[in-house]
């Protein structure tokens, strides 16, 4: 009897690196020694490819497997019986060094991704899966006393609103009609969409029962999922789920011997539209309309899709929505603060050197997030700042990096807790690029149908644009925080009302970077080219002519063996010569920022 079994992460970020030739090397020499499976992303994605070796003796999850590892940890650990401990990443039998990523989590949402094989329904139900809407089924629960379990647990919608999910469906169950709607917004089009689609590839099950169950709570009795088809491993695997689930009997008509209560899902493919994470906007795309916001009252718990009573949750608050039901209210609520209570997925990038993905409870510091599990900044450099929320998110500076996670705490700095999207920055960061490369997206994003979305953002781009080309004009600054806050007070829907943020918030804490570009026309972080003056320092200069080479417009001249002069009316500031340059002879300009 073949007692060992390998497991392969193979969730996107695992396939992006590698995983699939890796799966596919242990599928080779397998040989009747082990049982190979998969499983998706656990979160640890920097350590990516990740393989776990489970025997009598324990778990041990390896980090960094690529074809040859994977052959040498089969050969050790497999047929020695020899534990590699320097690549092992994750295990209970030993520290680690990835210990500080683990340790500081609280898995809720994401209990189930990295532990089950995400394609069969009996390993979710072996982990406690579907036990929430058994006990509904087996205690007669009625939708009041769901519903009021949901509201004692505090749970706020995870999208980026942090509207309380209770008093959510308290407003759809009061709504009176015999046809209601649940939908799943997995179309989030920020950093944190990579947690929606890791949680719906790892654990689709988790957010079916959660439709399940706010299905049941408000009356509904049709399901959608709206994902992005740029998913579609996600999307795979949630249509595996849902044919499993009706197999099992979760879905179709009388569920669980409920009588009356019916409900199908059905996963509807979005196209990617940023503004399509706002309520009305998906509702018009799923109708076959153009994905635009439509006014509110009436709100969709009144007449949402079709004109039908509707709800809409995101992925991770319906993941979260299982556990509290069969766990309990106060178990959940023990988590975090009083207004904002439970865990946080958080999709940790930018420049960290522990990329991925992390639950924490809410309340605890950013600076907890970014340097203990985070690992902090790469090669050495100082933290700057934190992108929070998103591309309509904003940033909090090293001077905050204190605060505590929790909506009101985040929402005072400016930025916004979105759907988890933490964008970490160094002190290479460019404020102002930083600023002009998301409004960058959200102008391009913006369904056009607000006049001050549509066309303030482009012109707070045009001045943003001009500002990093070194063509900045006195009074631009002030120019851009009018027009963000007229489009923040005029704009439809959520993302008109947040696009100004990562613009308004680096003009408040790092004013004097916008000062220096538009007064000195030099970028404090050395970012911006066409602000970057290179010259040669005749004391390291060999006269090797590798820069003068490699210029593309021969703008500097000098000898062989002699020291070469940059002419700076010809410079294109492309910063070639700089990388060619062994000698370390191209400086780049020093910025007094004493503006």
């Amino acid at each position: 009897m073949i007692t060992k079994k390998v497991i392969v992460g193979l969730g996107s970020c695992g396939i992006a690196a590698g995983a699939k030739k890796t799966y596919n090397t242990l599928n080779i020499i397998k040989d009747k020694k082990f049982i190979l499976d998969k499983t998706s992303c656990i979160g640890m994605c920097y350590k990516e490819p990740l393989v776990e070796i489970i025997d009598e003796k324990g778990s041990y999850i390896y980090g960094n497997v690529d074809e040859k590892r994977a052959t040498e940890i089969i050969e050790r650990h497999i047929n020695n019986n020899e534990i590699i401990k320097e690549w092992v990443v994750k295990t209970d039998k030993f520290e680690t060094s990835e210990k500080d990523f683990l340790n500081g989590q609280v898995k809720i949402a994401l209990r189930n991704c990295g532990y089950i094989n995400p394609e069969r329904i009996n390993e979710y139900i072996e982990r406690g899966g579907y036990s929430a809407i058994n006990k509904i089924a087996s205690e007669k629960l009625s939708q009041e006393s769901v519903i009021k379990e949901i509201l004692d647990s505090g749970i706020r919608g995870r999208g980026g609103g942090g509207f309380p999910t209770g008093l959510k469906w308290q407003f759809a169950n009061k709504s009176k009609s015999e046809e209601k709607f649940i939908i799943c917004n997995a179309d989030e089009g920020d950093p944190g969409a990579f947690m929606d689609r890791s949680l719906l590839e790892g654990d689709p099950h988790s957010v079916l029962e959660g439709m399940l169950i706010g299905a049941y709570a408000i009356g509904a009795n049709q399901g959608v999922i709206y994902c992005r088809a740029e998913y579609p491993l996600a999307i795979q695997r949630l249509n595996i789920a849902i044919k499993q689930a009706k197999e099992k009997g979760y879905l179709g008509d009388n569920i669980m011997g409920i009588n009356g209560f019916n409900l199908n899902i059905y996963v509807k493919e979005g196209a990617g539209a940023f503004v399509c994470g706002e309520e009305t906007a998906l509702i018009a795309s799923v109708e076959g309309e153009r994905g635009m916001p439509r006014k509110r009252p009436p709100f969709p718990a009144v007449s949402g899709l079709w004109k039908k009573p509707t709800n809409i949750n995101n992925v991770e608050t319906l993941a979260n929505i299982s556990w509290i039901l069969a766990n309990g209210a106060k178990e959940f609520s023990k988590y975090g603060t009083e207004k904002s209570t439970g865990t946080k997925v958080f999709a940790l990038t930018g420049k960290i050197n522990h990329g991925g993905l992390v639950e924490v409870p809410m309340g605890i510091s950013i600076r907890d997030i970014i340097f203990k599990l985070g690992g902090g900044i790469p090669k050495g450099k100082k933290f700057k700042a934190v992108q929070l929320g998103g591309p309509s998110g904003g940033c909090i500076p090293e001077s905050l990096i204190d605060t505590p996670v929790d909506y009101d705490s985040v929402n005072a700095t400016g930025a916004i807790m979105g759907s988890g999207g933490m964008v970490v920055m160094d002190e290479t960061t460019c404020m102002v690029d930083m600023a002009r490369f998301f409004l960058n997206f959200t102008a391009e994003e913006s369904c056009g149908k607000c006049t001050f979305c549509r066309v303030g953002t482009k012109r707070m781009l045009e001045i943003l644009n001009r500002i990093v080309e070194g063509k900045g004009k006195d009074g631009d600054i002030e120019r851009l925080e009018e027009l963000g806050e007229q489009i923040k007070n005029n704009s439809l829907c959520g993302l008109g009302q947040t696009a100004p943020n990562p613009v308004l918030t680096a003009i408040k804490y790092f004013r004097f970077e916008f000062e220096a570009h538009i007064v000195k026309k030099r970028c404090p972080s050395l970012n911006c080219k066409p602000l970057i003056t290179f010259e040669v320092d005749p004391n390291n200069c060999t006269g090797c002519t590798l820069c003068a080479i490699g210029c593309p417009v021969d703008a500097i001249d000098g000898s062989k063996k002699e020291v070469h002069f940059i002419r700076q009316a010809d410079c294109i500031h492309c910063g070639i010569c700089f990388t060619k340059c062994n000698f370390n002879a191209i400086t780049l300009d020093k910025l007094n920022l004493s503006i």
